[in-house]
């Protein structure tokens, strides 16, 4: 059983940065390539990034490039997304989703990730 745990959520202004979490207890995060999702009201979950766990390379879709880094630390097992200039637009429920075998083109679809946490909400407003 893999139980993926995401945390770090809240409320932020424009302009300021979060770090969220993701981690994993019972399953090494080194097997899984990681991807964050998000999903606001009423729209569908998209995704944000991904690291892959083969040589640790992280893409981005084009809206977050440039405000998003995905880091790992092995020591804890865990996974962070760091996300600076945050915008209104940007809230919405953050998802970790983790990939055995993903196929790297791909890597935008929801149906390449078998894991899945159950989110933390991210509120940007002044």
């Amino acid at each position: 059983q893999v139980h993926v745990v995401e945390s770090g959520g809240g409320l932020v202004q424009p302009g300021g940065s979060l770090r969220l979490s993701c981690a994993l207890s019972t399953v090494n995060l080194n097997k899984f390539h990681l991807a964050w999702f998000r999903q606001a009201p009423g729209k569908e979950r998209e995704a944000v990034a991904c690291n892959f766990k083969n040589d640790r390379s992280t893409v981005y879709t084009e809206s977050m490039k440039g405000r998003v880094t995905i880091a790992r630390d092995d020591a804890k097992n865990s996974a962070y997304l760091q996300m600076n200039d945050l915008k209104p637009e940007d809230t919405a429920v953050y998802y970790c989703g983790l990939s055995q075998w993903i196929e790297a083109a791909l890597w935008e679809r929801r149906d390449q990730y078998e894991y899945w946490g159950q989110g933390t909400q991210v509120n940007v407003s002044s």
